[in-house]
């Protein structure tokens, strides 16, 4: 008999670890295949809240947040794509210039996943900002993006266009804040086991399994 496994996923869709993170997850799921019965829940964070608009050039933003010098975040780019080759995510470096608000796009992943396509939204969000260099904030490639994954166009389009899903997905972060959550990943498992950060596959699935076994 499967094992349920509830799992909150809280994660921002301008996260490079949270992208690995996933593929990780995504890898020690299909290992353990049908020895679980898993129901999988995106959660919004937002790394950086308060960014304009316009968002802002990435070099400048790290080295703002962090002081990390041009040498340092070379070094951690080459580390990020690596780990993301190794779990099947290409990151192109080179495309992805700036970094951007991401509130609308987890507005969009709250409706999507009351449409039962929250997963492959999320799928399609990493890859068009990580990938394709896509502006994520940006109304058209959201809605793009939601065309992509099977959605219905003109209703992201509403969705996007007024202020829908804002409370809730104010409230989830604001929720996961309350619960100690301060960076993502966060993989939290039927709501009592975390797993923090972009751990390798096997991590993942050792996790898993220790926690199925417990609840046998």
């Amino acid at each position: 008999m499967a094992t349920p496994l509830k799992i909150d996923f809280v994660s921002d869709v301008s996260c490079p670890w949270c992208a690995i993170g996933l593929n990780s997850l995504n890898q020690a799921l299909a290992a353990i295949g049908d020895d679980a019965e898993v129901q999988i829940h995106f959660q919004p964070f937002e790394l950086n809240a308060a960014m304009p608009p316009e968002g802002q050039d990435i070099t400048e933003h790290l080295t703002e947040k962090y002081g990390s010098t041009p040498e340092q975040q070379q070094q951690a780019r080459e580390m990020i794509r690596a780990r993301g080759a190794d779990v099947g995510f290409d990151f192109a470096m080179d495309k992805r210039a700036r970094i951007y608000n991401t509130f609308d796009a987890h507005r969009l992943l709250h409706w999507a996943g009351l449409e039962g396509k929250q997963k492959a939204l999320k799928e399609a969000l990493f890859k068009a900002y990580f990938t394709q260099g896509l502006d994520p904030s940006a109304h058209e490639v959201l809605i793009y993006v939601a065309g992509e994954v099977g959605l219905d166009k003109e209703a992201a389009r509403k969705v996007l266009h007024s202020n829908e899903y804002a409370a809730e997905v104010r409230e989830a972060e604001e929720f996961f804040h309350r619960h100690g959550i301060n960076s993502v990943p966060a993989v939290i498992i039927n709501e009592r086991h975390l797993i923090s950060g972009g751990q390798p596959a096997a991590v993942f699935e050792k996790a898993l399994r220790e926690i199925m076994a417990k609840s046998a």
